[in-house]
């Protein structure tokens, strides 16, 4: 019985690595249904559509806060009546009302004339100020990706100090000498970097090392102008630049930091709002090259890129003129609100049909903010959510 055992042993032997090998070198050549699947598509914007309200917003009051330049005030805005509830005064030349990292407070920016700048705190609750903090020349304010910090814009001094995010105390500074006018900013899909426009001098942009806080370089434009507003697409690979002398938007590879296209809008591109769909971007050009005291009733517009295609989809033009500023979408997508700069007034623009209506407010509007906005947290300007 042993014997007849080991004589099938020796019989079947070569049969199970001939098994062994095959399966081996299937193994070795994994065809293609057993590649690991591709990685899914990037999009920035999944987390701010409809339906994404923080936890943090809860009880907020539905609310466009409205910061008047010329009047030093805020207005403030029911998106339900489309009519002015309330305005408060707040520091000099109030330029952005911005939305803190934690969804918990907006803070006013009023960079005033250089030292004599301060932000004001509102309770989006009460939609009520607080104590304002003296801080030299914040004409913008951004936060860390991670909101370890938030960056106030020093435009006047050419700089960028990074402060404590919630009581604001310095912690260190960034000179931006290249960067004349150093103004509006976004951020890397991968948070490690944020590129700057510079308003004046030629032109051009400021990559930022976050992590190091250094200045990678600079990007001057084939055409010298005077950037604006910049948004990241949605695959977090290109940026979009507002140029207001050259009525368009400049495309900027973030990595290579390289331009690679432009598109015509309309006369003075300023400022950019993503949809709520994450799937197209309003520009709005504010129908001047006059950066303060503009004409009234000009020729203003929104201007509708589709991110996928980079074409323009449509163009709503202000009825009886204006000059749509800066702004954001309501939670629901519904209502595109700008500030109308050099016309004392506000614009709720249907998203659907571009119908627009106008709300009267103080004087010289600039950046205004819609509350509460769906996201996990705020990377500043109006609300540049993720």
């Amino acid at each position: 019985m042993i014997d007849t055992v080991l004589r099938f042993a020796r019989l079947c032997a070569p049969l199970v690595l001939l098994a062994l090998f095959t399966a081996r070198a299937v193994a070795d050549t994994c065809p293609e249904d057993c590649s690991d699947p591709p990685p899914p598509p990037v999009n920035i914007y999944s987390q701010t559509t409809a339906g994404h309200l923080s936890p943090a917003t809860a009880g907020a009051l539905p609310r466009v806060y409205v910061p008047n330049r010329s009047s030093n005030s805020v207005s403030v805005i029911d998106t339900v009546t489309l009519k002015e509830v309330g305005r408060f005064p707040v520091g000099s030349k109030p330029q952005h009302v911005v939305p803190s990292w934690d969804l918990k407070t907006l803070w006013v920016a009023n960079n005033g004339t250089g030292k004599n700048g301060s932000l004001t705190p509102i309770d989006p609750m009460t939609a009520m100020p607080g104590q304002q903090i003296p801080v030299d020349d914040p004409y913008n304010l951004y936060f860390m990706p991670d909101g370890s910090a938030a960056i106030v814009v020093d435009e006047a001094m050419e700089q960028l100090d990074f402060r404590d995010p919630h009581t604001m105390a310095l912690k260190s500074r960034l000179p931006t000498p290249t960067c004349p006018g150093i103004n509006h900013a976004d951020f890397s899909a991968d948070g490690s970097y944020a590129i700057f426009t510079c308003e004046y001098g030629d032109g051009g942009l400021a990559k930022i090392d976050l992590k190091n806080q250094k200045l990678l370089g600079h990007l001057d434009f084939s055409r010298m102008g005077m950037p604006q507003d910049i948004r990241l697409s949605p695959d977090g690979k290109v940026f979009y630049v507002a140029d207001m002398m050259n009525d368009g938007v400049f495309l900027v590879d973030g990595d290579s930091f390289r331009e690679i296209g432009f598109i015509p809008t309309g006369i003075g591109a300023h400022g950019f709002v993503v949809s709520r769909d994450g799937k197209r971007l309003y520009v709005s050009n504010r129908g001047s090259h006059r950066m303060e005291q503009g004409k009234a009733s000009g020729p203003g517009s929104v201007t509708v890129i589709d991110f996928a295609t980079r074409a323009v989809v449509a163009q709503w033009p202000i009825p009886g003129g204006g000059s749509p500023d800066m702004g954001n979408v309501s939670a629901d997508g519904r209502q595109l609100w700008l500030s109308g700069r050099f016309d004392s007034e506000a614009y709720m623009i249907d998203t659907t049909s571009g119908a627009v209506r106008k709300i009267r407010v103080g004087a010289e509007p600039h950046g205004l903010t819609v509350w509460p906005q769906p996201g996990r947290y705020s990377q500043g300007h109006t609300g540049n959510m993720r």
